[in-house]
Parts: structure tokens; sequence; C-alpha cells
């Protein structure tokens, strides 16, 4: 298990697989409502990132990290794994359709969601307005 809180201020905890995902949750509502966010958008926020996290375990290798704190009046979110950059704008896909709706939802959940190369894979931003 990976799961430990570390990095500045406890922002931050890694992750390496499936049973390191219930952690991952725990610790993103913790620190959004540490921070301020009401408890309807926690919930908003620990799904946007249990569908990113659950994407890593299932299409990358090595796990990731997620870090969360505020600023300028957001909560925001990175989830960084080793996985392929990926595209914003997604169609939801059909409701027989058996994958593909990971970032689609977290795309219409949150208040903005932009993804960026970075040295160890992906890093995709989740933001919620406070």
């Amino acid at each position: 298990m990976t799961g430990q809180p570390a990095g500045p201020g406890n922002d931050t905890i890694s992750y390496a697989d499936a049973d390191d995902l219930m952690e991952v949750r725990h610790f993103v509502a913790a620190r959004a409502a540490a921070l301020g966010l009401e408890a309807g958008r926690v919930d908003v926020l620990t799904l946007a990132v249990s569908e990113l996290a659950t994407n890593t375990v299932q299409h990358t290798s090595g796990g990731g990290h997620v870090r969360v704190w505020a600023q300028a009046a957001q909560i925001i979110c990175d989830v960084v794994d080793s996985g392929p950059m990926r595209a914003l704008g997604r169609r939801m896909p059909a409701a027989d359709s058996l994958r593909g709706r990971g970032l689609a939802i977290v795309e219409r959940l949150c208040d903005a969601v932009d993804v960026y190369a970075v040295a160890e894979g992906t890093l995709v931003r989740v933001r919620l307005n406070l």
C-alpha cells in the first residue's frame, strides 16, 4: 500500500493499485472538507478523483499520486500518472457502452478540467469553486 500522505502540508497521496482507491477517496474528501468545500461539492470532487484514479489503475502501470489544495477561491486537485495525454471535450458514451465514461463524467462534474504532459506522464487538474 502506497497510500501515505506526503508532501507539503500533507496535501498529496500516492496510490498503486485498486486496494488504494478507498484511501484516496477518504484523503480527497477529508482534504477538501478541511479546505472549506461544502459537503455536496466534496462528494463531487471525490467522485471525479475516484474516476481518474480508477483509470490510472486500469490503464497504466506504476500508480499515481493526487494532490489537493486551495487557491484563489477554488479547490484544485491534480491526478498524475504514467498514462498518455487524454483528450478533453468528449461526448458522453451511449448508455449501453461498457467503457469510456470516466473522463466525460469528470468534465461534467468539475468547474474546470485541464490536462498537461509532465515528466511522470500526464497530469489531470480539476477545479471546483468554493
